[in-house]
C-alpha cells in the first residue's frame, strides 16, 4: 500500500471541496450560452406579442380602411355592382373659370356623395350644408322611415338630390328571402318615382334613355340571387370606396378624417343620416373637398358626366344627362 505524503493530507479536502467550483468552471460557457437565449427569448417575447397583435387587428383595418387596389379588385370581379365612378383616361374634369383661381384654370376632380337611412330628422339639416358648398347627393331611402315624411323627399328632389332605394328597414338585405327583398324594393321605387312626378322633375337616365335606379343593400353585403334580382328590376348595385362606418363610430371628427384621408378622384363616398353627429361631420368634410377642387354630386349627376365625356370622345353629342342626341 503507497504511503500518503503529509502535503497530500492536508490538501486532500481542499481539493475535495474545489470539485464543486472546477465543474462550475468547465460549465460557464454552456451557461452563458443558456443565459443568452434567454434574454434574447425574453426580448423577442414582446416584439411576438405585437406581432401577433398587428396580425390579428389586420383584416378589422383592412375592413375599416381597404386599400384601393382591394377595391378596383373588387370592381373588376363584379362590374354589374357600382364601388367608384368609371372616370375614363381622359377624365371628365370641368374648369373653374380662371378670375375665381387667381387667373389660374383648375379642374374639378369628381366624386359622388350618397347618404344612406334617409330620411329622417336630421335629412333638412344635411340638405342645407350641402347647398351651402354647391354639393349633391344621392340619398338612400328606407321605406319605414317615409310615412309622414314625404315632404322632405319632395324638398331634396326639388333642390337636386337624387333619391335611391334602400329597401323598407334597416337590415341586412342578404337575410332577406327573394320574394320579400323584391317586395320591398318594388315598394320603395313606387315611392320614389311617385315623388319624382308629384315634383315634375324627371329622374336621371343613361344615353339609352333608360332610368338609373340605384340600390345599396342593407349592411353592404350581396349575393348571386340579389345581383340577379336587383338586374331583374331595372336597378343596379351601388357600394362605395370611402366608408367612415359612420353608422357606428359616433365621433364626427374621426369619420371626417377617414374620408378627407381617403378620398380621391372618382370615389363613391358613404355617410348615413338618422345620427346627429353627420351633420357636424360633412361640415368637416366639404370645405376640405371644395378646397381641394372636388365636384360633389350624385351619382346619377356622376354618371351623366362621365357618359358625356365618353361620348363626346367618340365623337357624338349628348345633352346633359349623358343621354345621345341624333
Amino acid at each position: 500500500m503507497p504511503r500518503l505524503h503529509p502535503t497530500s493530507l492536508l490538501l486532500f479536502p481542499l481539493r475535495v471541496l474545489a470539485i464543486p467550483f472546477t465543474t462550475l468552471i468547465a460549465r460557464i460557457p454552456h451557461l452563458r450560452s443558456r443565459h443568452r437565449r434567454t434574454r434574447t427569448l425574453t426580448m423577442l417575447l414582446p416584439l411576438l406579442i405585437l406581432l401577433l397583435i398587428l396580425l390579428a387587428l389586420l383584416p378589422l383595418y383592412i375592413i375599416y380602411r381597404p386599400p384601393h387596389a382591394l377595391i378596383r379588385s373588387m370592381a373588376e370581379k363584379y362590374p354589374d355592382t357600382l364601388w367608384e365612378i368609371p372616370l375614363p383616361n381622359n377624365s371628365p374634369n370641368t374648369k373653374n373659370k380662371p378670375e375665381a383661381n387667381g387667373g389660374k384654370e383648375e379642374k374639378e376632380k369628381l366624386i359622388a356623395l350618397t347618404i344612406d337611412d334617409a330620411p329622417s330628422a336630421y335629412t333638412l339639416d344635411i340638405l342645407h350644408l350641402l347647398q351651402e358648398y354647391n354639393a349633391r347627393a344621392t340619398f338612400f331611402l328606407i321605406g319605414s322611415q317615409i310615412p309622414g315624411r314625404e315632404g322632405i323627399l319632395h324638398t331634396l328632389v326639388k333642390s337636386g338630390m337624387e333619391l335611391g332605394n334602400h329597401a323598407m328597414h334597416d337590415e341586412p338585405s342578404v337575410s332577406l328571402g327573394r320574394e320579400v327583398l323584391e317586395q320591398e324594393m318594388q315598394e320603395v321605387e313606387g315611392v320614389i318615382a311617385r315623388v319624382y312626378e308629384e315634383v315634375g322633375v324627371e329622374r336621371p337616365r343613361d344615353g339609352r334613355g333608360v332610368v338609373r335606379k340605384w340600390f345599396r343593400p342593407g349592411s353592404g353585403f350581396f349575393s348571386g340571387w340579389m345581383r340577379e334580382l336587383v338586374r331583374g328590376l331595372g336597378y343596379r348595385i351601388v357600394l362605395g370606396s370611402v366608408y367612415p362606418h359612420d353608422a357606428q363610430i359616433g365621433w364626427a371628427g374621426v369619420n371626417a378624417w377617414h374620408v378627407r384621408s381617403l378620398v380621391r378622384e372618382g370615389s363613391i363616398v358613404v355617410m348615413h343620416d338618422r345620427r346627429s353627429w353627420t351633420v357636424e361631420g360633412l361640415r368637416k368634410v366639404l370645405p376640405v373637398l371644395r378646397d381641394r377642387g372636388f365636384r360633389v354630386v350624385g351619382l346619377g349627376e356622376a354618371m351623366g358626366i362621365v357618359d358625356a365625356a365618353n361620348n363626346a370622345a367618340a365623337g357624338g353629342s349628348t345633352d346633359g344627362g349623358g343621354r345621345l342626341i341624333d
